[in-house]
């Protein structure tokens, strides 16, 4: 014998999406920080094996980049776990 699930007419089941159209948004802006981080951290490579470039040590790349990812990271987080707005 099969159970049947019973809606009540007073209930709504809402189906859509996890998170509201603010969240979505955050996200895209968190993406894009990430995505200027990495470009930070693009270069700094020698044409030749030989000889070393001093360049891939430098501040933009040991230190600014690395903590434009996290913060971009953290604010993933945050866009993720931020409450959306009930609608009426």
């Amino acid at each position: 014998m099969k159970k049947r699930k019973e809606i009540k007419d007073n209930t709504t089941v809402e189906t859509g999406f996890a998170l509201g159209q603010e969240n979505y948004k955050l996200m895209a802006i968190g993406f894009g920080i990430i995505i200027i981080g990495f470009i930070l951290m693009i270069g700094g490579g020698s044409e030749d094996p030989n000889v070393f470039n001093p360049d891939i040590f430098s501040f933009r790349r040991i230190t600014l980049a690395p903590l434009i990812l996290l913060f971009g990271f953290l604010f993933e987080v945050y866009a993720i776990m931020k409450k959306p707005k009930k609608s009426n």
